[in-house]
């Protein structure tokens, strides 16, 4: 990402704040495994949105109208002797010259600095829960000036949510967050790819896992999540992880997967039958699937609120499972009623960016949230059908999601994961290719 990207949110957000106002923002902490091992680093989503800076140990301030400088960045010194050991640190003279700061200080300074340029302001931004650790030295450097006021110290007199505004903005991609999702998205197709053309019987699902993690990280990405990788009747299973049964003839395997890429997410879905071949049953429920995401992708368009995509999916689901034999009744009565949770017991979607679930209100007030150009958001319908005895054995453990990532624009919506086949007829062909 550009350095200019992130002094452009940076402007906008003091832009927000405005003079009297201070916006505090704390690093991601290091956070362990086991025992004395360390997960790699990420840094918190918000904080690297304004900064681009991915060290630990750091704070992040904006000061609007501050005469010393508006953008101020505490982080670790240099230590050539902890460098050695764990890599180079940016430092403070580092964090001005390469991270844009207007100021940079050491972090075991903050406790004498930052409540003095709290002193000035009247409003403090920022996000109480994150890290309680930090809202704890909040609260000592408040109480420490409060305690000072008679001697003239003053005192901020109110405390805002910073996640309200950061978060909003968040919501909005610009042109350069769309290309890093548009790179992450192509990376993940072409690891979904990869993994239907390896699928066959025989297979453990951790070594489908295993083509995902090549084909992430030969492109210098990460998993944004724990790939589901669920057979048979692990297919009917939402957030199943375990990646350890062996693939079955006449089985579909349900593949949910997806890479970060420079902090940007992608999410993305596939079904496959692990013989190459969908059977009849599987074929049709798949086919239901389908229709149900092109009808909710075609209601994601700007001045639809958000609730129109599932209202689409939910109808054609349940007027499938009616035609199929699995629901009964009227389709307004088996609306109106749910009886499609049974099968279809999830959302259609989630909002997607720097977070896989990412930032943003789904409801303004009481009301659904309208889609406008830039929201990026995953459109993923799905019917599971677990074995039940009241169930036809022909159509039990019958697991499908279809999973696309999509822009909204000003005329429509952008499919950002279209590489990727998942008509059924182009899924058996590339799977018979490999």
């Amino acid at each position: 990402m550009n350095s200019k990207e992130f002094a452009r949110r940076r402007t906008q957000l003091s832009r927000m704040v405005a003079p009297g106002g201070i916006a505090i923002l704390p690093a991601a902490h290091v956070r362990m495994r086991s025992r004395d091992v360390e997960h790699r680093y990420r840094q918190d989503s918000d904080f690297y949105y304004l900064t681009g800076f991915a060290e630990p140990e750091a704070v992040a301030v904006l000061a609007p109208g501050r005469s010393n400088g508006e953008y101020l960045l505490f982080c670790r010194e240099r230590d050539s002797d902890k460098e050695l050991w764990n890599g180079r640190r940016t430092g403070p003279d580092g964090a001005v010259q390469d991270y844009g700061a207007d100021d940079a200080f050491p972090i075991d300074d903050i406790d004498d600095i930052l409540p003095g340029i709290m002193e000035s302001c009247i409003r403090v931004y920022y996000t109480m829960g994150v890290y309680p650790d930090f809202d704890s030295r909040m609260a000592e450097w408040v109480n420490s000036l409060r305690s000072r006021e008679s001697r003239g110290v003053h005192t901020p007199q109110e405390f805002v949510a910073l996640d309200h505004l950061l978060h909003d903005m968040r919501l909005y991609k610009s042109r350069a967050e769309v290309s890093a999702m548009r790179k992450a998205a192509k990376v993940t197709a072409r690891a979904h790819t990869r993994a239907m053309k390896f699928v066959r019987p025989g297979v453990h699902e951790y070594e489908v896992e295993a083509e995902f993690m090549h084909e992430f990280h030969r492109h210098d990405a990460c998993v944004s999540y724990s790939p589901i990788v669920g057979s048979g009747a692990n297919s009917c299973t939402l957030h199943y992880i375990d990646n350890n049964a062996e693939l079955q003839d006449g089985d579909l395997v349900l593949i949910d997967a997806g890479c970060e890429l420079d902090y940007y997410a992608s999410d993305v879905t596939r079904t496959l039958p692990v013989n190459g071949r969908f059977s009849a049953e599987q074929r049709a429920v798949y086919e239901i699937v389908l229709e149900a995401q092109l009808a909710a992708i075609d209601k994601t368009r700007p001045d639809n609120h958000w609730n129109e995509p599932h209202d689409a999916a939910v109808n054609v689901i349940t007027r499938g499972l009616k035609k199929i034999g699995l629901l009964d009744g009227t389709l307004p009565r088996l609306i109106k009623d749910g009886a499609y949770r049974e099968f279809f017991m999830h959302r259609t979607g989630h909002w997607l960016g720097m977070d896989v679930h990412d930032v943003g209100d789904y409801k303004v007030g009481d009301e659904w949230r309208l889609l406008e150009p830039g929201m990026v958001m995953t459109v993923e319908p799905g019917i599971y059908i677990p074995a039940q005895s009241k169930i036809p054995a022909r159509w039990r453990d019958i697991g499908v999601r279809i999973e696309d990532d999509v822009l909204v624009t000003s005329d429509g919506a952008d499919i950002l994961s279209k590489d990727l086949v998942k008509e059924p007829d182009d899924i058996e062909a590339l799977m018979q290719s490999g």
